[in-house]
């Protein structure tokens, strides 16, 4: 069976919405997109290994869609302070636009092809949670020493202990997932652990306290609190039912979630740029 990591439900478009019919709000640079921005031009610039269009979607469609990606990935690179190598996790990453989706999922990561696809219309607003899930994925093996388990994501290998690869770098990382999902002494789950679980006890799952799921909403919340805002990248951590359900980090943690995330991607963005200059 083929695992899914889906986007939540609270990104699902209005009914009878279309990608052409909704505006997103957006803050931030001009990225020089136009309406003649293509997929390819995405795929060029980010060094994607492959991307695939829905045969239902239509040109203006497609135009639309390309120039929305294009301005949240960039959003995206400037947030995180790193290269276009760093969105596309060294070209390993593949983006589906209209196909391969599920009924009623907005957007879905699938670790056994790393690839992340978004809904034609429910979509918009998954892309930092979804891009986590494949950061997450991808990261795994940089930052635990593991053998097999090639569906591990490193968040679920820190929780269960998986011995650390000795890097300065993996310890900021590690340092995210300890700040998300432990309490500030480190002795007891943390407060975004314990509402996701009343959560998960209310519905009769467990989905909103695996860890992936709670490291991918905090870092969802870590980007829409940037001074970049786009709406089509993400959405909904402050203003919405699971925000008001404590689904996403609130108050102290929130800050010490969004602190750690900037200490580490700063410092891996400031790396990857620094490689990719020494290589070019």
């Amino acid at each position: 069976m083929v695992q899914r990591y889906s986007a939540k439900a609270n990104h699902e478009a209005p009914t009878g919405a279309t990608l052409l019919s909704r505006a997103f709000h957006r803050r931030g640079p001009a990225h020089g997109s136009q309406a003649s921005t293509s997929f390819l031009d995405i795929r060029r610039r980010f060094n994607f290994r492959s991307i695939a269009i829905g045969r239902w979607v239509t040109e203006p469609e497609k135009l639309r869609a390309a120039t929305l990606f294009h301005d949240a990935l960039c959003d995206l690179m400037a947030i995180l302070s790193g290269p276009e190598a760093l969105i596309s996790l060294r070209g390993t990453l593949a983006l589906q636009y209209g196909t391969g989706g599920q009924r009623g999922v907005a957007a879905h990561y699938e670790p056994a092809t790393h690839t992340f696809a978004l809904a034609k219309n429910a979509g918009p607003g998954s892309i930092a949670h979804e891009w986590f899930h494949a950061f997450d994925h991808y990261i795994c093996r940089k930052a635990f020493a593991l053998e097999g388990a090639p569906m591990r994501f490193g968040s679920k290998a820190w929780l269960d202990g998986a011995p650390p690869v000795s890097h300065p770098l993996n310890e900021l990382l590690r340092n995210c997932y300890r700040t998300v999902l432990v309490n500030e002494s480190g002795q007891a789950p943390s407060e975004l652990f314990r509402q996701s679980a009343l959560q998960d006890e209310r519905l009769g799952v467990i989905y909103y306290t695996l860890p992936e799921e709670l490291c991918a909403r905090a870092f969802e919340a870590f980007v829409q609190d940037a001074p970049i805002k786009n709406g089509f990248l993400v959405q909904g951590t402050r203003q919405s039912d699971e925000a008001r359900l404590g689904l996403y980090p609130q108050g102290d943690q929130r800050e010490r979630i969004n602190a750690a995330f900037h200490q580490y991607f700063t410092q891996l963005g400031r790396a990857l740029s620094q490689s990719s200059g020494t290589n070019s």
